[in-house]
């Protein structure tokens, strides 16, 4: 049987099927991924990095687990910014997190921001961001409106002056080595809720949100934010290279008054209409509108039920990990 395919083709396929990124999701659970290219390997003073291509697109890896990747990065990122800036119309934004600098870039799509502060305990990632993912930046870092600090996302809230009316928090996935868990913790909580303005709003990343591992970090992560708010909206979004659906929750007090509604598109559409939010080129929104927004907010059964039952909350002396 002949073929058009030369020994050296076939060689060079062999040599690129022996690379694949493999991660761990959960115990006796793991999904690989045949790795296309490597920009970058190598440390910074907190993390392994790796800025590889898969089926995903470019792909940022620190220690092992994807924090982001070209092909479904807005979606996470639309999900975590926008329903929150739609809710406080904010002046003066605070983000915990947020290295590759995409959370910052939806901030600044709205004009109503005077400031953005963002803070991220590594600089040398967010440097590395900067020159080998631009496109999720798309120049935001140049915005006479944005400042970032360098440190530890809680001693610098501490410090820094003013108070705000949205809290983002950016941060690693709550894991027993991890530098993020303090920043899951009741303690934390109550702390940004003082900071922020009547009327603020907070919203953190929660873990992953799927039928089989909501019980994981989703659950407690709301269960946390309700001992601290009157007001706690959990939804999510669908991210396939987080291999499923991921968790979000949006906190306000009863100073606040009604949140988005979540069975009507229009709601959404009026408050976008309103704001209007800045795209360049005329481009707008990739995944969120209203009816987007509807879907986010629709759980299973199961996971509404989970949720209620949930008794744990984080604590600095009873931290919940992820796997």
């Amino acid at each position: 049987m002949s073929s058009s395919t030369t020994p050296s083709t076939i060689e060079d396929q062999r040599a690129k099927a022996g690379f694949w990124f493999t991660e761990s999701e959960g115990p006796g659970f793991q999904c690989s991924f045949r790795l296309n290219s490597i920009s970058f390997t190598g440390e910074t003073k907190f993390q392994k990095v790796d800025i590889v291509d898969t089926v995903f697109g470019k792909t940022l890896v620190t220690d092992g687990k994807t924090q982001s990747c070209s092909s479904d990065e807005k979606v996470y990122h639309e999900s975590l910014v926008v329903p929150s800036m739609l809710l406080s119309n904010p002046k003066r934004v605070y983000i915990g997190g947020g290295g590759e600098l995409a959370t910052a870039r939806e901030v600044l799509r709205f004009p109503s921001v005077e400031a953005c502060v963002m803070v991220d305990l590594d600089g040398e990632l967010v440097d590395l961001c900067k020159e080998l993912m631009p496109e999720w930046s798309d120049g935001c870092h140049e915005d006479p409106r944005f400042s970032l600090i360098v440190g530890d996302a809680e001693a610098e809230l501490r410090k820094v002056p003013g108070s705000f009316d949205l809290i983002i928090m950016d941060i690693s996935d709550p894991i027993e080595a991890g530098p993020g868990i303090k920043l899951y913790t009741k303690e934390f909580y109550t702390y940004a809720r003082s900071r922020l303005n009547p009327g603020g709003v907070f919203v953190t990343q929660s873990g992953c949100a799927n039928p089989n591992n909501w019980d994981q970090c989703f659950a407690p992560v709301v269960k946390t934010c309700e001992s601290v708010w009157e007001n706690v909206l959990p939804y999510r979004s669908n991210i396939p290279s987080f291999v499923g659906c991921w968790g979000f929750s949006m906190c306000w007090g009863a100073e606040a008054g009604k949140g988005l509604d979540t069975r009507d598109a229009k709601d959404v559409e009026d408050r976008l209409a309103v704001m209007k939010p800045a795209f360049k080129d005329g481009k707008s929104y990739e995944h969120f509108d209203g009816e987007a927004w509807m879907g986010m907010c629709c759980l299973e059964k199961s996971i509404r039920k989970g949720l209620k039952n949930e008794t744990r909350v984080i604590t600095e002396a009873n931290p919940v990990y992820m796997f």
